[in-house]
């Protein structure tokens, strides 16, 4: 089992105050391809959360299979319902989680999916939607496009969005969230190290900022958990961080390191930030879908 991060002393203070919700970060490395041995990590995670009193954990984009799976995708597929997700569940007991898998759909496409389960069955499922094909990346050889994105209710977290790495990095998708007016912003990731420049990698940068960013326009707290480990040569940096709706850090997992790492929200910070920046009260959703209706027909007339 992965060790535990070292406690955000920050968290500490407020981990046992009423009212209080305790998110665990699991940043693994799964064994590429291997369904049964990543599903047994789970087990050892869930555990180990439950041990430190989550109320929900949170694993990495297709953490049941690794990333690079390739033509592995038709072997490695399974369903929402199936009984590995299943027992998954029946391990978190009151523990919501959020699981990544390849999903294959009764229609027999397969998607990078990602489920949030709570009360025991699976609530929502969120279909990858933008595939990423350049540089490294070939996704959309094996995956099918999701077509949504959609927030749903939960009964400890409020309203939530869920995205899917490469998700994360379109504005359109983190608008759609802020029109959904949710409470909780969750982006599973597999990213790689890239664009390395002595000790700073400028992905991790990037996630950051646009985690900080997001949560300040959102005035909704913001998980982004990213994997580690090695796969094809290529280095997957971790870094998982929890950040407030303030776009303060509520907590950050080591970088390269697998680990468990806890955040610890206070839903009272969240109201006294739309109290303070009421931006999403104030977005002006019928202009903006007018704009974009306009700029479609513009692009038409065009072509």
């Amino acid at each position: 089992m992965a060790p535990s991060h070292a406690p955000n002393p920050s968290t500490d203070s407020a981990s046992d105050s009423p009212g209080v919700l305790r998110v665990a970060m699991a940043q693994i490395a799964p064994v590429l391809g291997d369904l049964p041995r990543n599903l047994t990590l789970h087990l050892e995670q869930i555990e180990a959360a439950r041990r430190q009193r989550a109320d929900l954990i949170v694993f990495p984009e297709l953490s049941l299979t690794g990333y690079f799976i390739r033509d592995m995708v038709p072997d490695l597929a399974i369903s929402p319902n199936g009984p590995e997700i299943r027992q998954l569940i029946d391990a978190a007991g009151p523990m919501d989680l959020v699981v990544g898998l390849v999903e294959e759909s009764p229609r027999h496409r397969f998607y990078n999916s990602v489920v949030w389960a709570e009360g025991g069955r699976v609530t929502h499922v969120h279909r990858k939607v933008y595939l990423p094909t350049y540089g490294l990346f070939d996704e959309q050889r094996y995956f099918a496009a999701g077509d949504r994105f959609f927030a749903f209710d939960t009964a400890r977290f409020g309203r939530v969005g869920l995205l899917i790495c490469e998700d994360f990095w379109h504005l359109s998708a983190v608008a759609i969230m802020q029109a959904e007016e949710i409470d909780l912003l969750v982006c599973t990731s597999n990213s790689p190290a890239r664009g390395v420049d002595g000790s700073v990698i400028r992905t991790a940068e990037t996630y950051e900022q646009l985690s900080k960013t997001f949560a300040q326009l959102l005035g909704a707290a913001v998980l982004v958990v990213n994997r580690v480990g090695f796969e094809d040569g290529l280095c997957f940096w971790g870094g998982s961080m929890a950040i407030g709706p303030d776009g303060r850090p509520v907590a950050q997992a080591p970088m390269l390191d697998p680990s468990l790492t806890m955040a610890v929200f206070d839903p009272a910070e969240w109201r006294r930030q739309r109290l303070i920046t009421p931006l999403a009260r104030d977005e002006r959703l019928l202009v903006t879908l007018e704009e974009f209706l306009r700029i479609k027909r513009k692009k038409y007339d065009r072509q």
